[in-house]
């Protein structure tokens, strides 16, 4: 627990690491997993360890109670007219949606239930998303009369065109079958697979070199967007410099030798 003028204070996200994956849980079931101030703090110290802890290889949000995250508590939002004082919307929240986005170490979200606004934009950020097939999700803002502003960094990234015009200016809810059609999930399952569906990618991912994992989460996001001409050629010479690096001969005798990579958690 941290402090508050000398007494407790109970956190609001826990951590656990288990086998080379960090699980950090947002613990705030009353108010539906908004983002409060409190929440968003201890959010970000959540990840900042998990980054920094050398045995966490894979990231994996997730959420108690039926509603992964609601979004902005907007409690916190009211402001007296003529209030000199902003509205606290912003806390914290861009870095944490850029230290998913940034991390070098995949991010998995294991979407409890619901997810609205704000809590959109974290799922969005992560690297894989995976949520029960019960669950339903809403860009809420316009009809609050406010911008889904700063999720449309990662939300924009990963929907298609047409369906974000659709559901950001309308905030119709839509379900889990059609989150995962329009590309803001990986995976909707039965609520009975949601676990066994996190463990597979979360498996998969730690049979990955962490460099290359690193290394190949940006190549997805920044090569579509190089000319073809440059594309291939830093490619080549990423190829080139992986092949020779210490962990691609290592994967490579690994192979080889039909043994585990170095870089697998042993059971």
């Amino acid at each position: 627990m941290n402090t508050d003028g000398g007494w407790p204070v109970e956190r609001l996200v826990h951590r656990e690491v288990s086998g080379g994956v960090a699980t950090i849980t947002m613990d705030s079931p009353r108010n539906r997993n908004a983002l409060s101030v409190r929440l968003l703090g201890d959010l970000e110290d959540r990840l900042n360890w998990a980054l920094a802890e050398e045995s966490v290889r894979v990231i994996v949000l997730t959420g108690t109670g039926p509603v992964f995250c609601a979004g902005a508590d907007l409690k916190e939002q009211r402001v007296e007219p003529g209030s000199a004082h902003e509205a606290p919307v912003t806390a914290s929240f861009p870095e944490i949606m850029n230290l998913i986005w940034e991390s070098p170490k995949p991010v998995v979200c294991r979407l409890n239930g619901t997810a609205r606004a704000g809590g959109l934009g974290l799922v969005a950020a992560c690297d894989f998303a995976i949520a029960p097939d019960t669950a339903s999700f809403a860009f809420t803002e316009v009809r609050l009369g406010v911008v889904p502003a700063m999720i449309s960094v990662t939300v924009l990234r990963r929907l298609d065109p047409r369906a974000a015009a659709e559901y950001l200016l309308t905030g119709e809810t839509f379900d889990a079958a059609r989150a995962q059609e329009i590309g803001l999930l990986t995976r909707a399952v039965p609520e009975e697979d949601l676990d066994g569906t996190v463990a597979h990618y979360t498996d998969m991912l730690l049979r990955g070199g962490p460099e290359a994992l690193a290394l190949t989460k940006q190549l997805v996001r920044t090569v579509p967007a190089l000319p073809v001409e440059e594309g291939l050629r830093r490619m080549a010479e990423l190829s080139a410099r992986r092949f020779t690096s210490a962990e691609g001969q290592e994967g490579i005798a690994a192979f080889m030798e039909k043994r585990p990579a170095s870089w697998i958690p042993r059971s």
